[in-house]
């Protein structure tokens, strides 16, 4: 939902989910990545991007015709695992010095206990209390 333009060929969008819906207000939902891949075993060399943005499901309470679910995507019963994976999937694709911008909403979920599924401690951050709660990190590999 971040992205201005998915298409950008600067970009390599990825995603677990290729589907279309139409959601409450009648608008169309189409997630159509560019690579289907799964954040905890991402398909891709060491070292290999210099940036990385990780905006994972941020929901593990969501009915099953949830439209936020539909949208964004929902955490399984492991989102601990999974996420503390997905972080280090993110560290392990990063050349040296690369950046990760990781997008988080504490809806549900409280940053703090997102934070302590990674060793990796963010350079800096910005919180959007106007729209939910969303937080932006930015880490650095070292």
């Amino acid at each position: 939902m971040m992205w201005f333009d998915k298409k950008d060929e600067r970009c390599l969008f990825g995603d677990k989910r290729q589907e279309s819906h139409i959601l409450c207000d009648g608008r169309a939902l189409d997630i159509n990545p560019d690579v289907l891949l799964d954040f905890t075993d991402l398909p891709f060399l060491d070292d290999a991007f210099h940036l990385v943005v990780f905006d994972p499901p941020h929901l593990n309470k969501a009915g099953s015709k949830s439209w936020l679910a539909k949208k964004y995507g929902k955490l399984g019963q492991d989102w601990r695992d999974d996420l503390r994976k997905g972080f280090a999937e993110c560290f392990r694709v990063l050349k040296p010095n690369g950046t990760l911008i990781f997008k988080w909403n504490e809806t549900q979920i409280k940053v703090k206990d997102i934070l302590a599924l990674t060793p990796h401690k963010p350079l800096f951050g910005h919180v959007t209390k106007r729209h939910g709660g969303t937080h932006w990190f930015a880490f650095i590999k070292g």
